[in-house]
């Protein structure tokens, strides 16, 4: 197994809900042995898999992480070129035939169609084949050009991650005198993947998408109870947080 594949292996283990099942089982399996630090554990499980799964808190958890505010083009005059981050896809979807974007990238390149519309910038995008198949810059290359009708000028399909997007992106863009660019990826990626592409050597411009709301709101107090939804933002806050920290200890590395 490579480096890639048991990082994210440990993150499935750590992070919702597999850690806090992973813990509520390891109390259950202590009860007989240790009563008391087997409850501890099992409580803790329970509750906070429960507590990640409220709408109010996985709120708090993106709201404080996230604090961008949309592009503003004005301020982004003087980009060269506009770069899309992958964000995986959907593998042999029947309806189309094959491989095609997953959610996150669609929501990505639906943006960044945009942006490349509105500025008229030439459009990179960028994703390798994380667990096999097509590339997802090949299918964002696809979708953006029959779809969204933007033009893509570069692929970079060799990058596992967001380290290596911002390293492929700049070894394609930096030769040809291309140091400033427009990041398109979701609102709660950008600051780790900002500096990722700030240490490539590029200049970023954020153009986030999917930005977390100020003040949380609802239709009716059934919205307020646990669901799929709520945990899914609250892994990927605590997603982002546990990336960004490995992120900063590695930059403080010697190594």
């Amino acid at each position: 197994m490579d480096l890639f594949l048991a990082k994210k292996m440990l993150t499935a283990i750590v992070l919702p809900p597999t850690g806090p099942l992973l813990l509520a089982l390891l109390g259950l399996l202590l009860l007989q042995r240790r009563p008391r630090l087997g409850r501890i554990l099992a409580w803790v499980g329970v509750l906070s898999l429960l507590a990640l799964s409220l709408p109010l808190v996985a709120h708090l958890l993106v709201s404080s992480f996230d604090q961008r505010r949309a592009l503003d083009f004005s301020q982004a005059l003087d980009a060269q070129a506009i770069v899309i981050l992958g964000g995986g896809a959907r593998r042999a979807a029947p309806e189309y035939g094959g491989d095609t974007l997953g959610r996150l990238t669609l929501e990505r390149v639906r943006y960044g169609a945009l942006v490349a519309r509105t500025t008229k910038l030439p459009v990179l995008a960028s994703g390798g084949a994380v667990y096999g198949g097509s590339a997802e810059a090949v299918l964002m290359k696809r979708a953006l050009e029959e779809e969204f009708g933007v033009r893509v000028r570069w692929t970079e399909t060799r990058s596992r991650d967001t380290r290596s997007n911002a390293v492929e992106s700049a070894a394609i863009l930096l030769p040809l005198g291309i140091s400033r660019i427009l990041l398109v990826a979701h609102s709660l990626d950008m600051p780790r993947a900002g500096a990722e592409f700030a240490s490539a050597g590029l200049r970023v411009t954020p153009a986030p998408t999917v930005m977390s709301p100020n003040t949380m709101s609802f239709d009716h107090p059934i919205e307020l109870l646990p669901g799929m939804a709520a945990l899914n933002s609250s892994y990927y806050a605590l997603y982002e947080m546990l990336a960004e920290t490995v992120r900063r200890v590695r930059e403080l590395s010697p190594l």
